[in-house]
């Protein structure tokens, strides 16, 4: 006898925020969630960042994140916000939720990688907008969720997008890696502070994901040491830094983790640093 297929997660009726929703990792959140029934509500920066080395994505983006959730049948709210701005985030958050009626799970996936270089070369700037986007844009928006999900008195989940270097040392990557280790602390603090009311709190720890984060120039020529080269050039280095014999996984592999934690399927689960990364972490050591 051999197991049933695995089916979709039925959240009709729920409602999920998604940050750094226009493209890559947060476009396919919103719509898996969107599959499983939920309205989302989608927020992005939509513009470029000074220290970022490849470009962020525009409004044409989060229209087209939109549409594909509207394309399955689910509502859409979207902002286009900073995470770093408490207020404007707040405004979004409220106004979403006024139009959705509630907000059930988190998705805090906004963040940004900058060049790869040694930890007393860094720039001042560099560091502050690499802490200050991937560490306080998470906490920002978990300080302006979590009373919405407690408002609705039925539980929930918040999802905190961390990264493999978020378990293990990496060189040449100080702010990064730091950030998101700081973004899987957050997780377990939050976990301890919300389980009384039965929402829970987990980090997931993507490894290489194909998405601009990766495939760009400045990454690709860190990977294959000349310019003018593809993705497809650097896959070898990239496959050399995991336990399986891939070199990255799809952004739908991390947002099938992010819900199944958020499903009923994640119930017994928070205050989990989880990863999904071909077995990185483990390679180099948790």
């Amino acid at each position: 006898m051999t197991d049933p297929a695995p089916t979709t997660p039925d959240l009709h009726g729920r409602v999920v925020l998604v940050t750094g929703a226009a493209r890559g990792q947060g476009r396919a959140h919103c719509e898996a969630f969107a599959a499983a029934g939920c309205d989302v509500i989608a927020i992005d920066v939509c513009r470029d960042i000074e220290t970022v080395p490849y470009p962020m994505a525009d409004p044409s983006d989060l229209d087209e994140t939109a549409e594909r959730v509207r394309g399955r049948g689910r509502r859409c709210v979207t902002a286009r916000v900073d995470v770093r701005d408490l207020p404007g985030m707040r405004e979004a958050v409220d106004a979403g939720v006024v139009e959705l009626g509630g907000l059930d799970f988190v998705v805090a996936n906004a963040g940004v990688s900058p060049e790869v270089s040694a930890t007393w070369e860094r720039s001042e700037e560099e560091w502050d907008t690499t802490m200050d986007i991937n560490l306080k844009g998470t906490w920002v928006t978990a300080t302006v969720s979590v009373p919405h999900i407690l408002a609705t008195g039925r539980g929930g989940a918040l999802v905190l997008i961390s990264s493999m270097v978020g378990l293990r040392g990496a060189p040449f990557t100080a702010s990064y890696s730091t950030s998101k280790w700081a973004v899987r602390g957050l997780a377990k603090s939050l976990a301890g502070e919300l389980g009384f009311s039965g929402v829970r709190c987990n980090s997931i720890h993507p490894g290489n994901v194909r998405t601009t984060m990766i495939d760009n120039p400045s990454m690709i020529a860190t990977m294959t040491g000349g310019e003018g080269s593809t993705l497809e050039d650097a896959a070898d280095t990239f496959a050399g830094m995991n336990q399986l014999p891939t070199a990255w996984v799809e952004p739908s592999a991390i947002a099938s983790m992010a819900l199944y934690l958020c499903s009923d399927a994640g119930a017994g689960i928070t205050g989990a640093s989880i990863p999904v990364d071909l077995g990185g972490s483990e390679k180099f050591g948790i």
